[in-house]
């Protein structure tokens, strides 16, 4: 057995394997609790945990009184999912991977390393006495809106980014990815064109191929989009959204030119375009970093942010500043698909807020993020790669691969010596020769084993 792998599962993969092979063929009864303990060498527990995993996945049947039984050599899916389902999930693979914890070396991640995070004393928010005060409310359903003393927060803080922004204009979210959804399922039609950059957000891709949206790439370079390639698919698709993330590029680490975010609001206002802007990283982004919300006026963009990018990935805590009419309707649909979000998460985030806490958390991961950019971009220049465009504040360098290495397979071979790697072509649409390379994390860059593999495998 993996000794990283739980036990129950560890017996459970053993009788998969022994179903999948036909050494056990449909309608054989399994071994008592007792005889599999014995032989497996585990306690009762485990066995019936195992056993209990092998019914959810249907790989076995429970008869009560009579015992566990094979199904199928393979578990039968009820009916085939329509493609555009299964190309949406394809497109969250990384994602999945992410979720995984068994890589010795995680260069992939879209996250930095949960230690990054302990300072922000989130346990003592959870575990605090609350007796002297009355938290009933903490057990009901919160106001659909959000909580209203962050949502004041909020306010406050894109004020100071010259985003003029009323508490009713925002809206709290699980996150900046709800942010995101609830956007789709108010504006987009199936078969509707939607404009995206590329490389991009690849789970944006995947929540417009779930809508059945028809998804249009526009390059995205170090200082924004090819401004002549919008111009061009506006004409020929007449689409009524972008979607960009303009300052810290997930997954480029490049920032748009104040230049290129102009010419894109002047396109947008010819063309009647609506702008969403996703900035999660505006906590940590110097005071006097542009943002089109605020060149704009929230007139025809739409101003996503989130806490889970700077707290914790587990603090699913986002909002969406927009027109108030806008906000309203997305209320609805916020009610209608989750009811509210977390009173506990806001009331949690907004307590550190006010009491200074979340201020000087954003001062140290700030710090931390500046020192281990400089690190990653150093480190992988030394061994040989090109390109490279130091972030801008984001949690990622954008490595460019040398002709005739193929990303994807990179990735699988990573995979087997421990290491999690995040190939550009999940960031691309179509063939984008951009989307050869990797995208990796700046806290693991310098990791001895990834920059021996990278060295070994990609720049020899």
């Amino acid at each position: 057995m993996n000794p990283k792998t739980p036990r129950a599962q560890a017996v459970a993969n053993t009788l998969i394997e022994q179903i999948e092979q036909g050494k056990l063929t449909a309608g054989t009864r399994l071994s008592s609790i007792r005889n599999a303990t014995l032989s497996f060498g585990v306690s009762k527990n485990t066995i019936i945990d195992a056993y209990d995993r092998l019914v959810a996945t249907g790989y076995v049947s429970s008869r009560r009184g009579s015992g566990f039984y094979v199904e199928t050599s393979r578990p039968a899916h009820p009916t085939i999912k329509p493609e555009h389902f299964t190309e949406a999930v394809d497109l969250v693979s990384l994602l999945r991977e992410q979720l995984n914890q068994y890589y010795e070396v995680r260069a992939g991640d879209g996250r930095l390393p949960a230690s990054w995070m302990e300072n922000a004393d989130i346990r003592r928010y959870f575990k605090r006495s609350n007796q002297d005060k009355d938290v009933s409310d903490e057990f009901e359903y919160g106001n659909p809106q959000g909580l209203i003393g962050l949502r004041e927060d909020i306010a406050r803080t894109l004020i100071d980014r010259a985003i003029s922004v009323h508490p009713e204009q925002v809206l709290m979210t699980f996150g900046a990815n709800h942010a995101l959804d609830l956007i789709v399922r108010h504006f987009v039609e199936p078969g509707e064109t939607v404009l995206v950059e590329s490389p991009g957000y690849y789970p944006m891709f995947g929540k417009l191929r779930l809508q059945r949206a028809k998804t249009i790439g526009i390059a995205r370079g170090p200082e924004g989009l090819d401004l002549d390639m919008l111009e061009q698919h506006i004409r020929e698709y007449r689409p009524r959204l972008l979607f960009v993330q303009p300052m810290a590029h997930n997954p480029t680490g490049t920032s748009m030119s104040l230049q290129n975010m102009h010419a894109l609001l002047r396109i947008a206002e010819q063309h009647d375009l609506t702008i969403i802007e996703d900035d999660p990283f505006g906590d940590i982004l110097p005071r006097s970093t542009p943002h089109l919300a605020s060149l704009d006026g929230l007139n025809r963009v739409i101003y996503v942010g989130t806490f889970s990018k700077t707290l914790s990935a587990s603090i699913r805590c986002g909002y969406i500043a927009a027109n108030p009419k806008l906000i309203r309707s997305l209320i609805d649909i916020k009610m209608l698909t989750v009811v509210t979000s977390s009173s506990i998460i806001e009331r949690m985030v907004h307590e550190m807020i006010i009491h200074g806490r979340y201020r000087r958390q954003m001062a140290r991961l700030r710090e931390k993020v500046a020192k281990a950019s400089a690190v990653a971009v150093t480190s992988l220049r030394n061994i040989g790669f090109a390109g490279i465009h130091p972030p801008m504040g984001s949690y990622y360098v954008w490595c460019p691969l040398p002709k005739g290495v193929d990303g994807l397979e990179l990735a699988r071979k990573a995979s087997m010596q421990g290491i999690f790697l995040a190939p550009g072509s999940l960031f691309t649409l179509g063939n984008d020769e951009t989307g050869n390379a990797l995208r990796i994390n700046i806290a693991l860059a310098n990791h001895p084993l990834l920059l021996k593999f990278l060295k070994e495998e990609a720049l020899r």
